[in-house]
C-alpha cells in the first residue's frame, strides 16, 4: 500500500502534502484496484504476465530473503499484529531471513485511514470464508 509515513512532510508545504494524501486516498488506490482491467484494456491481453512477474518477485524474496532494513508484503498467519485476529492468513509487512523464515515487521506507523482499510480487508476475508464454508 502507499505509505505516506515514509515521506518527510517537512520538506514540502503543508498544502502540497495534504493534496498528496488526498490523491493517494482516492485516485491512486482506485487505479491500483483496477490495474488488471487497465492492462487488459491497454494491451488487449490478459494481465497474466503482470501477475506472473509479481509471483516471480515474491518467490525471489522468499528464496533469497529481504535485504537488511527492507521488508515485503506476504500473506502469512497472523499472530495478532496490527489488530488482525490471531490465526487469520493476512498480508503483512515481513522480513525474510536467509533461512527463508519470515517475521512480521512490528511498529510501522498506521494512521486511521490505513486502519480502516485493513479492517475492511479483514471483513472481506471473513465474508469470503463464510461464503466458501457454506458451499
Amino acid at each position: 500500500r502507499p505509505d505516506l509515513h515514509e515521506e518527510t512532510p517537512a520538506l514540502f508545504t503543508k498544502q502540497w502534502y495534504q493534496r498528496r494524501v488526498r490523491g493517494v486516498k482516492s485516485e491512486f488506490i482506485e487505479t491500483i484496484q483496477q490495474r488488471g482491467a487497465a492492462v487488459i484494456k491497454a494491451r488487449g491481453l490478459s494481465s497474466a504476465m503482470s501477475a506472473a512477474k509479481a509471483i516471480g518477485d515474491h518467490i525471489h524474496d522468499w528464496w533469497f530473503g529481504t535485504e537488511e532494513g527492507q521488508w515485503t508484503s506476504m500473506g502469512v498467519v497472523s499472530d495478532g499484529s496490527y489488530n488482525i485476529p490471531e490465526g487469520v492468513i493476512y498480508s503483512f509487512p515481513v522480513t525474510i531471513g536467509s533461512d527463508r523464515s519470515w517475521k512480521i515487521v512490528q511498529g510501522l506507523a498506521q494512521d486511521d485511514f490505513a486502519t480502516e482499510k485493513m479492517k475492511a480487508t479483514y471483513n472481506e476475508l471473513l465474508e469470503e470464508a463464510t461464503a466458501a464454508a457454506s458451499l
